[in-house]
């Protein structure tokens, strides 16, 4: 290849984003949708046929919907306790109520109305009401109310929220669903003195490798599950088989330090050798405690991390935070040191950017390193009551931020992602070049490896010109 020939397709990939955003602002299909947003249910309808691209922050836990617990329950002889609505094991002693004793058989649940609706409304936010128990402490704790259900659920569970993307027009899923608490044991052998190259290579002789060996055969156990629910080697060419669905490994920041720094070494390393496995993140409530106490021991964590495993990528829950949920010096750090000391490639939430010291710098650099946030609409207004004007989706925009809709907990949620599109458009007044631009960026910044990219974004423009096709 020649100099000239070089510097023409150089030049001509630099163009190709402007002009393709030149073609949207001349769409006729633009007319139209400025038409719909006056026509909720026929927007709804219209964004429910649209090509979403990928969701890059979805909890797999979170993701599934109360009944599909239920059934499971049910299946499997569990019990509903009705005091806590939680979904729990029976008792060792048989009885003559399923071995639930004071509890009832959730089996019940499929026939008692009642009873299937206060535990919908438990094991949700469906219908949830602050008073003792707020908003923010309802959606936590129904995590720990799922239910001891057996392993064979997992296929089951991920296929249904693979097929949920699909019939959504989604062809791509990054979903948290392994977290790397099996690395606690290795990690409270091997303590935690804050020299990251001495516990590292203490970690090592307590038998890391042999946990993310283990890890790395469950992941693979997980993936093949999915399929085999699919039905993906009988039924390749079915939609739900046909969305791209990679891993992203969660650690446990309210853990004890010893255990979080070995979680983090666990998943780096697990990353670094996993295709299915494509970057790490921390979860759990952003306000808990130990959180908060050791929030910049874990950016130091990452960072660390990271130049051990340079090509490993990261995104953060950072700044899933709000005024009078922590004293405001809570908020005035979480997202800059995700990126500046972590190295976050992205940032789930983000929605504390405007308290953050310096916040207009940080946009800057959020701008120049291309760091998307990840931006959870429902989920934010139902954890941290910020919605609307409160939000700061519209100052990631102004800034140049790039942004990408996606779900959270669509399942606790009761939400989908077309619905968060919805919000998205008629809260802020988007024009349909701007929803394109973030399902673009949803493979864009995905971490997904670059030829499996370029095929998720080829693929993406041609249901987009078809979908545009059949709506003119």
């Amino acid at each position: 290849m020649n100099l000239f020939t070089s510097r023409a397709r150089m030049a001509a990939a630099l163009l190709l984003p402007f002009l393709a955003t030149a073609a949207d602002a001349v769409n006729p299909v633009e007319i139209r949708f400025a038409q719909l947003r006056g026509d909720p249910p026929s927007l709804y309808a219209f964004l429910l046929r649209m090509p979403k691209g990928g969701d890059l922050h979805n909890h797999v836990s979170g993701a599934v919907y109360a009944e599909s617990y239920l059934h499971a329950a049910a299946v499997d002889g569990l019990c509903a306790n009705l005091r806590t609505g939680a979904i729990v094991a029976p008792g060792n002693a048989p009885d003559n109520n399923g071995g639930c004793g004071d509890n009832v058989p959730a089996a019940r649940a499929e026939s008692d109305n009642g009873l299937r609706n206060s535990l919908i409304d438990s094991l949700s936010m469906r219908n949830f009401v602050a008073g003792r128990e707020s908003a923010h402490d309802h959606f936590f704790a129904a995590f720990g109310k799922f239910g001891p259900w057996k392993d064979e659920h997992h296929g089951e569970f991920l296929a249904e929220v693979t097929r949920r993307a699909a019939d959504q027009n989604e062809s791509y899923l990054e979903l948290m669903g392994m977290n790397c608490h099996a690395a606690n044991e290795v990690g409270n052998k091997a303590g935690f003195d804050e020299n990251f190259d001495h516990t590292r290579d203490q970690l090592t002789a307590a038998g890391l490798d042999t946990v993310v060996r283990q890890m790395r055969t469950r992941i693979v156990e997980l993936e093949q599950g999915r399929r085999a629910a699919l039905g993906c080697d009988s039924h390749p060419e079915s939609p739900a088989c046909q969305v791209t669905v990679r891993y992203i490994l969660e650690v446990l920041r309210e853990s004890p330090k010893e255990q979080v720094f070995a979680q983090t070494m666990a998943g780096f390393r697990l990353a670094s050798m996993e295709p299915l496995v494509v970057g790490i993140n921390f979860v759990q409530a952003e306000d808990g405690f130990v959180s908060m106490r050791d929030y910049s021991l874990h950016m130091r964590m990452v960072g660390y991390a990271r130049r051990q495993y340079p090509k490993v990528h990261v995104s953060l829950h950072a700044g899933e935070l709000a005024p009078g949920l922590t004293p405001p010096d809570g908020l005035r750090f979480h997202v800059r040191e995700a990126v500046d000391v972590a190295g976050a490639e992205r940032i789930g939430h983000g929605v504390d950017i405007l308290c953050e010291t310096g916040s207009r710098a940080l946009l800057e650099r959020m701008r120049q390193r291309h760091i998307l946030v990840e931006i959870n609409l429902t989920s934010n207004d139902l954890i941290l009551g910020v919605r609307g004007s409160e939000h700061p989706l519209p100052a990631y925009r102004r800034a140049g931020v790039p942004v990408a809709i996606s779900t959270d907990d669509e399942g606790v949620a009761r939400s989908h992602l077309t619905a968060e599109f919805l919000r998205a458009v008629l809260t802020y007044k988007l024009s349909y070049a701007d929803v394109k631009e973030m399902v673009r960026n949803s493979l864009r910044y995905a971490f997904v490896d670059e030829t499996a990219k370029a095929q998720l974004q080829t693929d993406l423009e041609a249901r987009f010109r078809d979908f545009e096709q059949s709506e003119r």
